[in-house]
């Protein structure tokens, strides 16, 4: 046996999105680039902005010295120190480089974060649908995923969260604005879970951390707020990065900010240095802290994504599919037709149009669509909806 027989079971109920792209690449070679519509992977196909394109230039043309050495394990405390002053103008708190870690994105991150703060056998609670890796990360830190549902618009119960809190809690994973769905919390739910866990806290006499994976915080539209988690707890930590907003996924560049007010946090921001470095990150990429260090005000159009997203989101509308409008993020994540969401997928298939099982985010009897596309992707799946829509009787 090649690989381990607990990997062997991951890799076949897991990667779905993979599994997706892979089959999207097989249509393709059969029938054509330019006649598959692939709506599975969240890979931005917009370009990152003229200003990343000069900060990239100024460092490839113009090297520092020894600047593809090793830095400290942390990152550069000059990109750090960025990172504490952005943070420090959006959220009021303040935050120096000393609460700031850079990672290899916000994957690197957040396993960074759970392998610092979990024991074997911790649960760490999530909500559903969720980003599917947050299963494995879990696991890797030897700790346990409680998955709690959440209601009709995405949003957590706090009813139901409350009962899943447990003397084995160790944190709360959050996602806004959210990979599958799009949604973003609003401050009354944020403010709830942050109450909820201080009175959790004393209840158990343990600490539970509130982390958010915040990659998508810059993709909101219409106006829509979406808070710092850092308002909301002591124990707040964000793992993010500048893929998204920066469309630079494949740089694998993002930080770890564990929040000022946190009287731990020197404690904890030695652990996660040392788990950055144990791991196997060991650092952040070096071009890429000096590039972003002054980016950090910047993102592509966001005007872009909303268009893309009010395209879809209509025509999905029109043809009768119930879908909640996402707020954030570049994902639609509408209710299949047919309670077997895999059936529909493959019935989509047959029009050459590429979505994922909402099983795949544990939330069966949805799918998800990327609309981080070219138009031309998103207008060719329109037919194939709307044949689709009538097979079922929408």
């Amino acid at each position: 046996m090649a690989v381990s027989r607990k990997l062997r079971e991951q890799m076949e109920k897991g990667g779905w999105i993979r599994k997706m792209f892979e089959e999207g690449i097989a249509l393709k070679k059969q029938y054509g680039e330019r006649n598959v519509f692939d709506l599975t992977l969240g890979n931005p196909v917009m370009e990152p902005p003229a200003e990343f394109h000069q900060e990239l230039r100024k460092w490839v043309d113009s090297p520092a010295s020894g600047m593809h050495r090793y830095m400290p394990n942390a990152g550069y405390p000059e990109t750090r120190a960025a990172v504490a002053e952005h943070l420090d103008s959006e959220t009021g708190l303040p935050f120096t480089a000393n609460e700031i870690v850079m990672t290899c994105g916000a994957a690197g991150a957040l396993n960074v974060v759970l392998k610092a703060i979990v024991e074997a056998g911790d649960e760490v609670v999530i909500f559903s649908p969720f980003f599917a890796e947050y299963i494995y990360y879990i696991d890797n830190a030897q700790g346990v995923p409680r998955i709690v549902p959440t209601d009709s618009e995405f949003i957590p119960y706090l009813e139901v969260l409350e009962e899943n809190i447990t003397p084995k809690t160790r944190a709360v994973l959050l996602n806004y604005p959210n990979n599958p769905t799009g949604a973003v919390y609003s401050h009354d739910v944020l403010a709830g879970i942050g109450e909820l866990l201080v009175r959790k806290e004393a209840e158990y006499g343990r600490e539970i951390f509130l982390i958010n994976d915040d990659i998508y915080r810059k993709l909101v539209y219409d106006g829509v707020e979406c808070p710092h988690v850092f308002r909301y707890h002591t124990r707040a930590i964000v793992g993010t990065s500048y893929s998204k907003d920066l469309a630079v996924p494949g740089e694998r560049i993002g930080y770890i900010a564990v929040s000022p007010r946190y009287d731990g946090r020197e404690e904890l921001v030695n652990g996660l240095v040392f788990c950055n470095r144990v791991l196997g990150f060991v650092n952040a990429p070096a071009l890429m802290q000096n590039v972003v260090r002054a980016l950090q005000d910047t993102s592509v159009d966001i005007s872009e994504y909303q268009r893309k997203r009010d395209l879809i989101y209509n025509a999905l509308v029109e043809a009768g599919y119930s879908v909640v409008k996402p707020q954030g993020a570049f994902y639609v994540f509408p209710e299949s037709p047919v309670e077997d969401d895999e059936a529909f997928v493959r019935e989509l298939q047959k029009y050459n149009v590429l979505v994922v099982p909402g099983k795949g985010f544990g939330a069966s009897g949805y799918f998800r669509i990327s609309y981080c596309v070219d138009d031309w992707v998103i207008e060719g799946s329109l037919p194939g909806f709307r044949e689709v829509a009538g097979v079922f009787g929408l």
